[in-house]
């Protein structure tokens, strides 16, 4: 593991990229940011990160098929995921599926941007806590 983790945020809406960047780095990580998949993919066969956040819907190489690259590629496929997106209704039926959906194709856990950043961190940082 880095000192301080390293975190890659994969995220094609710039602000996003930025609000969560800075707040991780408030919270001691050491934060890099990707704009789309194939970035967030050759960054993560060069840095290793210790987590990627990764969103659902990107032009190109969407979230999905960026963590399955990812956990098919014998030198990536240890870094572990959390999906962090927009995507589904949190009231709907579809949540379960989603989250069952991004835990078959490899991701570690399915958060929606739109939680609470606080508790979107603390999150992250029990993340740590239960890898470390």
């Amino acid at each position: 593991m880095n000192n301080p983790p390293l975190i890659l945020i994969v995220d094609d809406e710039e602000n996003f990229r930025e609000i969560f960047s800075t707040r991780l780095t408030q919270d001691g990580f050491k934060v890099e940011t990707a704009k789309n998949g194939e970035e967030g993919y050759a960054f993560a066969r060069k840095m290793k990160p210790d987590l990627i956040l990764m969103d659902m819907e990107m032009p190109g190489l969407n979230g999905a098929a960026t963590v399955m690259k990812l956990k098919n590629d014998p030198d990536t496929k240890e870094i572990r995921v959390i999906f962090l997106t927009n995507y589904g209704d949190p009231r709907s039926e579809m949540r379960a599926a989603d989250i069952h959906f991004s835990e078959e194709i490899g991701a570690d856990a399915y958060l929606r941007k739109t939680d609470d950043l606080g508790m979107i961190s603390d999150k992250v940082k029990s993340f740590f806590a239960l890898y470390n």
